[in-house]
């Protein structure tokens, strides 16, 4: 059982990450918290198998919006814990459904898993190193639904009062899968759309040729730090080199 679940990481004075160090990298999500002089986001909620809100309360001290990266149950299982949602709309129904994730790894017949495999990722039978509390059951873990109270697209903003983040569609790993883009600052979040890891691009709902026009996208993008969905954050020469990689394998 694990002393504590989460661990924090103070970025700067506004910026947090979160993450859960319990769990293998492959659903290891980087959970985002912003500072704003109205309200504070939360950008992914990771797997809820212990409560985020509980853990996070002296963190979360004012008034909260929850934004969904996308639907994919490793960054939406807290989803649920918080008043208000947003998602791209192409991922709406799908967190709203909820669903019984497992936190198994499976049997090497399984093709889906086979594809994670070749692209970098050890893919072990369990999931995770610990359990969150004494009696826990990870058998009957499942992801909550967690309708949106907010659908975004493509232009739109989400204002905390002090800053501004622009939607970035960027599908391709997910059909509604988005960042946030601040301009003045140059700061993406960028969920899973990029990560200085192996990125997935043969899931259900993926789509290869889309993926290759976000990374276009992405790759001249002015940023200063993206700080993504899994893995270290990185700088505008890391990103362009992460979309080469990805393009030349790909084009």
């Amino acid at each position: 059982m694990a002393d504590r679940w989460f661990e924090f990481q103070r970025i700067d004075d506004d910026i947090t990450l979160i993450w859960e160090p319990h769990v293998v990298p492959l659903i290891r999500c980087n959970i985002w918290h912003v500072r704003g002089r109205a309200r504070d986001l939360l950008i992914d909620t990771g797997l809820g198998m212990a409560s985020l809100k509980a853990a996070a309360r002296d963190l979360f001290d004012k008034a909260l919006t929850a934004v969904a990266t996308h639907a994919h149950y490793d960054h939406v299982g807290g989803f649920h814990e918080f008043e208000d949602r947003i998602i791209h709309r192409a991922e709406a129904a799908k967190a709203a459904a909820g669903n019984a994730a497992s936190l198994y790894g499976g049997g090497k017949e399984d093709a889906l898993l086979e594809s994670i495999r070749a692209a970098g990722y050890d893919v072990p039978p369990q999931l995770f190193t610990a359990v969150p509390s004494d009696g826990y059951d990870p058998l009957a873990y499942q992801v909550r639904p967690a309708p949106a109270t907010r659908t975004v697209d493509e232009g739109d903003v989400i204002d905390v009062g002090d800053r501004r983040f622009e939607v970035m569609h960027l599908p391709g790993h997910s059909p509604g899968s988005i960042g946030l883009w601040e301009a003045e600052t140059g700061i993406l979040f960028s969920g899973d759309a990029v990560y200085d890891g192996p990125l997935l691009d043969e899931l259900p709902g993926s789509d290869i040729p889309i993926y290759v026009a976000t990374m276009k996208r992405l790759r001249d993008l002015p940023v200063t730090v993206v700080h993504a969905g899994h893995d270290p954050s990185f700088g505008r020469d890391r990103l362009r080199d992460l979309c080469d990689i990805y393009l030349a394998k790909r084009v």
